[in-house]
């Protein structure tokens, strides 16, 4: 199997050198990952947006960005066909792919009625049964189902494996299910992704969230972080594979680092706090908030992240520079953008006080 390697990763650091700071690595599982990383979600299914995305993942491997995340429902497919496209030829060991599984992803566009296709894709097949659609039918985490959808990624992608897999969005589930019928549900969705890190097909696996984490603990779709790594090593002992989460921290959406809704024995702290202390990775998503905090921040951000940044470098010089996060996640289909994102990456990461000096005088 062909993956990111701690040798690959390190000769990418050794590589970019001068064009980024010391902080711009950090180390997961082993790994050297960039402190900014590509993600796929934005533009419209079409040949433009997929050209987009190959360009910008060729501008950002030059300038220093190693990490590189989608999802199968991501444009309908399309997007992990753009990085497969972009990665053909490009030395895989250096690369960090991650990649998501949950949501029914379609193929190219959306099908004329639901109900039909999913009876002929994944019910009939027997792929999954229809009770273990949940959110109309639209998302789906059964062993079988990650499974499927797991291979399709690594065709998607054209690679054999993935560095990280993770279940996207499962706190959906628990609008229709009770929290003991969902626990069920993760744990054997664990189990499975246990036996593709022993298939190597995948490296680690985690969580990949919205809601989840930044909630109170009274909502329904509340994650306990320390509940699901109970479950993890259920499915997988001491040395399971439950390595990461990924949840919004940016500028606009700050819970992760205000929300005390995790509880550690008698204490509650932040979600970044319990990550840290159960060694779990945090990557942060919509760091750009979706190209929302890339113009008209207030001066007191401007003057706290860098007065001679643009906005959209202060708001990645924000999200990377959070205590505990490895990676901020922004979406990229443009080499232009890159080429102004990933300008900070010559920057050093804030140091904690004077993240929270800043962060104080936003």
């Amino acid at each position: 199997m062909t993956h990111a390697t701690a040798e690959g990763t390190a000769r990418y650091q050794a590589r970019i050198g001068a064009q980024a700071d010391a902080t711009h690595f950090a180390a997961f599982n082993g790994l050297q990952l960039s402190s900014v990383g590509l993600g796929t979600y934005l533009g419209d299914p079409d040949d433009e947006t997929d050209a987009g995305y190959r360009d910008a993942i060729a501008q950002a491997r030059a300038l220093g960005c190693n990490v590189l995340d989608s999802a199968i429902n991501y444009r309908f497919q399309r997007s992990e066909r753009a990085v497969g496209a972009a990665l053909a030829g490009a030395p895989r060991d250096e690369l960090f792919v991650s990649t998501k599984g949950g949501y029914v992803p379609f193929d190219g566009a959306p099908p004329a009625a639901l109900r039909a296709y999913l009876d002929e894709t994944f019910i009939r097949p027997g792929i999954a049964r229809a009770e273990e659609f949940a959110q109309g039918g639209r998302h789906c985490m059964s062993p079988s189902y990650l499974k499927h959808q797991l291979a399709q990624s690594l065709r998607n992608l054209r690679l054999d494996a993935v560095d990280l897999y993770y279940i996207h969005n499962p706190e959906g589930q628990l609008g229709e299910l009770p929290r003991d019928a969902f626990n069920a549900r993760m744990r054997a969705a664990f189990g499975y992704l246990e036996e593709a890190v022993a298939a190597g097909t995948i490296g680690a696996y985690g969580v990949a969230t919205w809601n989840g984490f930044r909630t109170l603990p009274t909502a329904r779709d509340y994650l306990a972080l320390p509940d699901l790594v109970a479950l993890a090593r259920e499915a997988g002992g001491d040395q399971h594979h439950f390595r990461a989460i990924q949840l919004p921290v940016n500028l606009a959406l700050t819970e992760a680092l205000d929300h005390r809704n995790q509880q550690a024995g008698e204490a509650w702290c932040t979600v970044l706090d319990a990550a840290r202390d159960l060694g779990i990775a945090v990557f942060a998503s919509a760091s750009l908030m979706q190209a929302r905090l890339t113009r008209g921040l207030p001066s007191g951000v401007r003057r706290a992240f860098g007065s001679d940044l643009s906005d959209a470098q202060r708001a990645l010089q924000f999200a990377r520079s959070v205590p505990g996060v490895t990676t901020a996640l922004a979406g990229m289909s443009r080499a232009e953008h890159v080429v102004e994102n990933l300008a900070v990456a010559q920057r050093p990461r804030l140091p904690e006080a004077e993240f929270k000096k800043a962060l104080a005088g936003r």
